[in-house]
């Protein structure tokens, strides 16, 4: 699967949530993969030694910085303000995380070039895409893309099956099940051909995207501007969670600067 490709979705009406209720997006392009590790990569480098990003420390420990120009309060109290600064985009020695850096130059670790990036806070999300003049997808687009005209509860349509998607206890040969845990898959797996013997179901939405259910949470671009919210949306579930929790109206969120193995994220542009 190409992690460089978009695909394009029409303006017009379509049905937003578990109740159906109908709602309208312009046009617009979203990528159709998750970003890889091997893309945040290279935008870390790139922006590292443009000067964009900096190294410095959160909670005591190495991270990336960048500058965000904080959220928009309109006099409204918040759980966590969010003023102009430097947030973290990525931690620097987290033994979760699928990349190395030595001080000066960030490197992929081998055979993770295209997985999911994970271990990415919201403002990592947010400067990887703004970057390249791009933006996080909005709650409306996002489900929009993943779910097309219909009213179906999963990308691919009515059901779920363990060829589908990578879940918790989907047994795919990424999960080690033996320590409780499980690995995100690579980009676009669930595309239809069999690997090793293991055969997947051609998961794509209705308009080509892969993986907008399962293998990793994907951060949203919403800022939600009620009182007392801080929190960022995620949506697409992951491979630590069930499948219900893949359901394309199920709602996770987490402060901006939270990061973890199960969240990435995809971008979005104005068609």
């Amino acid at each position: 699967m190409d992690p460089n490709a978009w695909a394009q979705v029409p303006a017009g009406e379509f049905y937003f949530g578990q109740h159906k209720d109908i709602e309208t997006t312009e046009a617009f392009e979203i990528m159709v993969t998750d970003v890889t590790v091997a893309q945040y990569v290279a935008f870390a480098n790139e922006a590292l030694a443009a000067g964009k990003v900096k190294v410095g420390e959160f909670q005591g420990k190495a991270a990336l910085f960048s500058f965000y120009p904080g959220d928009p309060f309109h006099g409204k109290k918040h759980e966590i303000r969010i003023d102009p600064g430097d947030y973290i985009l990525i931690p620097l020695d987290d033994l979760a995380s699928r990349f190395t850096f030595d001080g000066q130059k960030f490197a992929v670790n081998p055979g993770w070039e295209n997985h999911p990036m994970t271990n990415v806070s919201w403002f990592g999300a947010w400067a990887y895409c703004d970057y390249y003049g791009w933006r996080l997808p909005t709650e409306l687009e996002w489900e929009k893309a993943a779910r097309g005209a219909d009213t179906r509860p999963f990308p691919w349509g009515e059901e779920i099956t363990r060829q589908h998607a990578n879940f918790y206890a989907s047994r795919d040969p990424f999960e080690v099940m033996s320590t409780f845990g499980s690995r995100t898959s690579p980009v676009g797996f669930y595309n239809g051909k069999t690997y090793d013997g293991y055969v997947t179901l051609n998961s794509a939405s209705p308009y080509g995207l892969y993986d907008m259910a399962g293998n990793v949470w994907q951060w949203l671009g919403d800022v939600q501007q009620q009182e007392g919210f801080s929190d960022r949306l995620m949506h697409g579930g992951s491979k630590d969670t069930y499948d219900m929790d893949l359901r394309l109206w199920v709602r996770n969120s987490a402060p901006p600067m939270y990061y973890g193995p199960g969240v990435g994220f995809r971008c979005a542009r104005d068609h």
